[in-house]
């Protein structure tokens, strides 16, 4: 899923020629390739500290996921791209280049079962982890997959969370003066006011969901036909979008063409901070939950230095730091304050034990529902 177009920039390049350097020829060593803006500087410069022993460490911040996943395919033999899911074969790769195999990557939870039926991942040493049982259990299932990476309760353990986030509704507070209101739920969207004045993601599963969510269903229904009034539902809420894109529906939203925009919350915090005028909501009713999680590509072999980085993410102090410098959510209970963080970030890091209960996860879909759900997208947006 493309939801990166706004990151946090945390001096990627800088951290990675630190920690090159920091360590001789003969110590273990752990190369770790991060998306840019997913880990403070700190946290890695903690990690080094806290190791009994010196260690070659190399962390290479990249800046988009999609740009990660092209990573593990280049690290796989004789990669076939017509294997690759509808979705994945509209993605502007550049040409390939040459990249060291890493030992841990960050993989969006949505790639998560592409690469495992690609084979570009294998499974974790859970044993190894003393933080995986404060997971959730929800966590736990997230990435418990089988060999077709679909979940199973009794798969392996192909991955492990270390932040997490939402699907948000973005508005500009000037626009809604005047309305007496403000958006709060899905179903906002729909309001006569609002025609023509909305972007939306061009992801099928992210807009039917938040009709199905209106309508009390699934985000992961799987026979749309079963659900009333969907399609009138669909309809009508074309009327009220301006802009279908999954990487320039912010950009409408600051120039005034819209008031309303819906989009991820890791793509919204590098605005919110710059736009005053702009607030955030997590719909009430529940929405779709995007999940940064730590794989091991399938041609590295595994060791011990590469669990203790994944606990040390996992470590309730770290993961409090990483949540607030990151503006993400921590699969961990962290116990952040609202004197903790600035007011315009309050509603995308309080309460996310409540909205992690309403959340859904997009897990995937038999091919026929997906052909289901890209139908009914086309449609309604005709």
């Amino acid at each position: 899923m493309n939801r990166r177009s706004f990151l946090l920039s945390l001096g990627g390049m800088t951290l990675s020629q630190l920690l090159v350097g920091c360590a001789g020829n003969n110590q273990t060593k752990l190369n770790v390739q991060l998306l840019k803006g997913s880990i403070p500087n700190q946290v890695v410069e903690q990690f080094t500290r806290s190791l009994k022993e010196k260690a070659n460490l190399k962390f290479t911040p990249v800046e988009r996921i999609e740009a990660l996943y092209k990573r593990l395919l280049s690290w796989q033999q004789n990669p076939k791209a017509t294997d690759d899911p509808e979705w994945m074969r509209f993605v502007p790769f550049r040409n390939s280049e040459n990249f060291a195999v890493a030992d841990l990557v960050t993989l969006g939870d949505y790639w998560l079962t592409t690469a495992i039926q690609r084979k570009l991942v294998t499974p974790l040493e859970v044993a190894q982890l003393k933080q995986w049982s404060s997971l959730d259990g929800k966590w736990q299932n997230l990435v418990k997959r089988n060999e077709q990476g679909i979940p199973d309760s009794n798969g392996k353990i192909w991955a492990v969370p270390y932040r997490w986030g939402t699907t948000v509704i973005i508005y500009n507070r000037d626009k809604f003066k005047d309305l007496g209101w403000t958006p709060q739920d899905w179903s906002d969207l729909w309001r006569n006011e609002l025609r023509s004045r909305i972007s939306l993601l061009d992801q099928p599963r992210e807009v039917i969901g938040l009709v199905l969510k209106k309508l009390g269903k699934s985000y992961n229904t799987q026979d749309l036909a079963t659900v009333p009034d969907l399609e009138k539902q669909l309809q009508t809420l074309n009327q009220q979008v301006k802009l279908y894109s999954s990487n320039t529906y912010l950009e409408p939203l600051l120039m005034g063409d819209t008031w309303l925009a819906v989009g991820w919350s890791s793509d919204v915090v590098s605005v919110l901070a710059r736009y005053p005028q702009l607030s955030v909501t997590i719909p009430r009713s529940g929405t779709a939950i995007w999940a940064d999680l730590w794989v091991s590509p399938q041609e590295t072999a595994k060791d011990a230095l590469s669990s203790q980085w994944i606990d040390f993410c996992l470590q309730p102090k770290t993961a409090k730091e990483i949540a607030l410098f990151t503006k993400a959510n921590s699969p961990i209970t962290t116990n952040i304050a609202a004197s903790d963080i600035q007011e315009s970030f309050s509603s995308l890091l309080l309460n996310s034990q409540e909205v992690f209960a309403k959340g859904e996860f997009l897990l995937p879909l038999p091919p026929e529902a997906t052909k289901q759900y890209e139908s009914f997208f086309t449609k309604m947006k005709v």
